[in-house]
């Protein structure tokens, strides 16, 4: 069983989103990029992350869906959702 709770953040280091899954009970990180946000939603620099992520969070979800589904986690447990996934 997969959820997706309202768990979501913005890092401006790494330039990373990542919002969680919660699969069988354990926490999933999934994460995506400002480039894959620019290129897919036309985020920009002066928009807030967090509302780019917010507004398409249902498109976001369901790419990790389908990467955790086929299983294909990152070497720490995570999820990379590229622009290709979007």
């Amino acid at each position: 069983m997969i959820s997706f709770p309202r768990l979501e953040c913005w890092n401006s280091m790494t330039k990373m989103a990542t919002v969680a899954a919660e699969v069988d009970k354990k926490r999933v990180l999934c994460r995506v990029s400002y480039e894959s946000l620019r290129t897919k939603f036309g985020a920009s620099d002066d928009m807030l992350m967090h509302s780019v992520v917010a507004r398409h969070r249902t498109d976001i979800q369901e790419a990790a869906r389908k990467i955790i589904e086929r299983d294909d986690y990152e070497s720490d447990g995570s999820v990379l959702i590229k622009t290709s996934d979007l």
